[in-house]
């Protein structure tokens, strides 16, 4: 590009980004009290909106895989490329479009140089989604790789879930709380990842400030489930058949935790059909579901969220609506 697009430059073109570039000033917990339940209407194109920190996202957001090249396959190999050979770049930008004509207004995605340089192409091209960074940072230099999302134009930055299990289990949590402070005092909204329900337990323990939570969700009654010999952790597990070992004790503890809640692998990266999955994240406290999706899936996925919001059920669940 012969003209950068950066944080700064993209925040000063949208009344939204600028929002969250002002967010400084809250300094306290955003979630102080519950938001609510998501208004009982949303009519087509547009979708129920939540609130991170000063950040209005929509309830459904649109995971990134799909546009990193990354794909969870089980056994069947030949999907990671025929993925990548469906979303040429044309295809990820007409899918961008076609997120924001119904309602999604955020994407999570990794910092890789695809997707960025995506993104920075369907914002010249007038579009305008939010990017909430997958912050990957490393245990020798953890501010370079948020730092750089920050600089490009992120909304929010989280730590995610594969290194907030690793740094769990290497006994680096204390990091996660440095990356939080790093985002907080540059205005964004700071969130931490994780497939461990332990991550989310003992941040909360040690008050790692975190505004919000991306946590996987699933119910276990699909074919390719894990068995009873699978006992590994999640990222350990060579099969790529789950993703939450203990979903009820999930729900059970994110009850008690009065922050957002984005709930990811809510369809167990496809094994879950979006009605019944959806339903289960939102019935059961996820105050956003993250999913990927192929462009045709789009309008579907976004009808099923309005009709289910609306619902009594989801309405006047368990959880307070906590965004």
């Amino acid at each position: 590009m012969n003209q950068k697009l950066t944080r700064r430059t993209f925040l000063a073109r949208t009344v939204v980004g600028s929002a969250a570039a002002t967010a400084a000033a809250h300094a306290a917990d955003p979630a102080t009290a519950p938001a609510g339940p998501p208004s009982a209407t949303a009519a087509s194109g547009t979708l129920p909106h939540g609130k991170l920190g000063r950040l209005t996202v929509s309830r459904l957001i649109s995971g990134g895989n799909l546009i990193s090249g990354w794909a969870h396959s089980r056994d069947l190999h030949y999907v990671p490329s025929l993925m990548r050979a469906y979303n040429t770049e044309a295809k990820v930008l007409e899918t961008l479009a076609r997120l924001e004509s119904q309602g999604v207004n955020t994407i999570i995605a990794d910092p890789a140089k695809k997707p960025m340089d995506l993104f920075a192409r369907h914002w010249k091209q007038g579009g305008k989604i939010q990017w909430i960074a997958e912050g990957h940072p490393e245990i020798n230099d953890w501010k370079t790789d948020i730092q750089r999302s920050i600089d490009f134009g992120a909304a929010a930055v989280y730590v995610q879930g594969v290194i907030g299990d690793q740094w769990y289990k290497s006994g680096h949590l204390d990091l996660l709380g440095r990356c939080v402070e790093l985002v907080r005092r540059q205005g964004l909204p700071a969130g931490i990842g994780a497939h461990k329900l332990e991550v989310i337990l003992e941040s909360e323990k040690d008050n790692l400030g975190a505004e919000f939570y991306v946590k996987t969700l699933h119910p276990v009654n699909y074919w390719s489930t894990r068995r009873p010999d699978q006992t590994l952790d999640v990222v350990d597990n060579p099969a790529d058949n789950y993703w939450d070992l203990d979903p009820e004790r999930t729900i059970r503890a994110m009850l008690a935790i009065t922050k957002p809640w984005i709930a990811f692998k809510t369809l167990a990266a496809g094994a879950i059909r979006p009605e019944a999955g959806f339903r289960y994240a939102f019935e059961n406290g996820a105050d956003f579901i993250c999913v990927g999706m192929f462009d045709f899936q789009v309008d579907a996925n976004a009808r099923l969220v309005r009709t289910l919001l609306a619902s009594p059920e989801i309405q006047n669940r368990p959880r307070e609506w906590w965004a």
